[in-house]
């Protein structure tokens, strides 16, 4: 349907075992199909390439489901295939192919699928049809230019009248979709986890961390803290958050948040954030985690921003983390950077003989059977909430140019892990000492545990 240059060729289509010589200089080669738009549309009587969009339409994609088009269906006379088929979905798209490569372009093709409707569904389906079909237009990024240059340049960016640095962080996956969502559609959809449907949504944890998202995004004015109750909510810009209640989906206007002013001349405009002094920057997202640069001193850096998650969610969540739910998610943590030292190649830190002893040690604790194996769901909720904040902070610092580094997520959270964790600490308090074998974890484990307490 997207008619690609060099057409398509499907895996399944590759023999791999009939590895050819190729002639001269050609080398080897693995016999494949490839499948042109060209020569489909010439198998189906000559069908006109540009009614291909209209075709899979017509069909039902990820994007529309024409309840209408069931009418035209019911009613029109499909020509038979040229193949006999499977029946069914296979009859209707030879079908339909073989009807529409009767001749003329999209508009004729369209009225003739019309004239099957009720007068009241023509003008509704037209256009669902239409906007449907311009979602197969080929896009006019230079991809080229993209990847030589990371230049990037559309139709879209620019009517969205948004700041340089802002297209380019987005356009590199340096922005998470959640900022675009939140700054063009002013709506965000929030993702269920496995957790207690009985209890609000995990998400609703990390709220106030969105509203500082949603002020910087959509420039707060100044005086609306002063304005009285009545005229801030006129004056707040609203986000429309999609999220659970129990087991349905709910809506909610949540106000953006007028940030503080009183350390930081500049009062973050999003067109110069980048322009905005790293220390402001970084104060902004500290104030929102409610921690002090200062608490954070003694931990490795790119440990920081999950640290002081891990203080906000300590102290916004509700219920209450436990003592063995924090131990847990400090244990995981730690395997993660004895993982990281024991496995990176690149690291330029030397190897202890002890960190290899004690991630063995490690190794071979995971490999035993977890003799409680119940499911806590109060705490999967709980870790949910973590991760939620966890999330919206990681968001927040992108959106302030990563004030503080980022951490390595492949390496931070495994939630297998940290249920066993947690559910071995309650019946095998001496858990916390997994990594006796290395001095340097076990002090990394009292610095988390000690920062997170204080």
């Amino acid at each position: 349907v997207c008619d690609l240059a060099a057409g398509s060729c499907p895996l399944t289509h590759f023999q791999w075992q009939s590895v050819c010589a190729g002639e001269g200089a050609q080398g080897c080669y693995v016999p494949a199909r490839c499948f042109s738009a060209e020569k489909f549309c010439r198998h189906f009587s000559h069908l006109n390439k540009s009614l291909l969009p209209l075709f899979a339409v017509m069909n039902g994609n990820d994007y529309i489901d024409l309840a209408a088009l069931e009418v035209f269906f019911s009613k029109v006379r499909l020509p038979r295939g040229c193949a006999a088929g499977k029946g069914g979905k296979h009859v209707r798209l030879q079908g339909l192919l073989n009807w529409l490569g009767g001749g003329g372009g999209p508009a004729e093709a369209i009225d003739n699928v019309l004239k099957y409707l009720k007068k009241h569904q023509r003008e509704e389906t037209k256009e669902l049809l239409c906007a449907s079909m311009e979602d197969y237009t080929p896009s006019d990024v230079n991809l080229e230019d993209f990847f030589q240059t990371g230049k990037y340049e559309c139709e879209a960016a620019r009517k969205a009248d948004l700041p340089r640095w802002v297209l380019d962080a987005l356009a590199k996956g340096k922005l998470a979709p959640f900022i675009s969502d939140a700054l063009i559609l002013r709506s965000t959809f929030l993702h269920v986890q496995v957790e207690n449907m009985q209890r609000p949504s995990a998400h609703s944890t990390a709220l106030p961390i969105r509203q500082v998202i949603y002020g910087l995004l959509l420039k707060v004015s100044q005086n609306a803290e002063a304005a009285s109750p009545s005229k801030q909510t006129n004056e707040l810009p609203l986000v429309c958050e999609f999220d659970r209640l129990q087991k349905t989906l709910k809506k909610t206007f949540v106000q953006a948040a007028s940030l503080p002013t009183d350390f930081c001349d500049d009062h973050f405009p999003l067109d110069k954030l980048t322009e905005v002094p790293t220390s402001c920057r970084q104060m902004l997202l500290l104030e929102t985690l409610g921690v002090k640069m200062s608490l954070l001193e003694s931990i490795p850096s790119h440990l920081q921003l999950p640290v002081a998650v891990t203080c906000y969610w300590i102290c916004c969540s509700e219920p209450k983390v436990k003592l063995h739910q924090l131990k847990a998610l400090l244990l995981m943590i730690v395997s993660g950077e004895l993982h990281r030292i024991t496995n990176d190649p690149d690291l330029t830190v030397l190897r202890a003989e002890d960190d290899s002893i004690a991630y063995n040690e490690f190794l071979k604790w995971k490999e035993k059977k977890l003799q409680n194996k119940d499911f806590d769901l109060d705490a999967a909720h709980s870790f949910c909430q973590w991760q939620c904040c966890l999330q919206m902070g990681l968001y927040l610092n992108q959106l302030l140019c990563t004030p503080l580094s980022e951490p390595d997520l492949s390496r931070l959270y495994t939630g297998t892990l940290v249920h066993r964790l947690y559910q071995e600490l309650k019946s095998t308090p001496s858990v916390e000492n997994l990594f006796s074998f290395s001095p340097k974890m076990t002090q990394l484990y009292q610095v988390l545990l000690n920062t997170v307490e204080s």
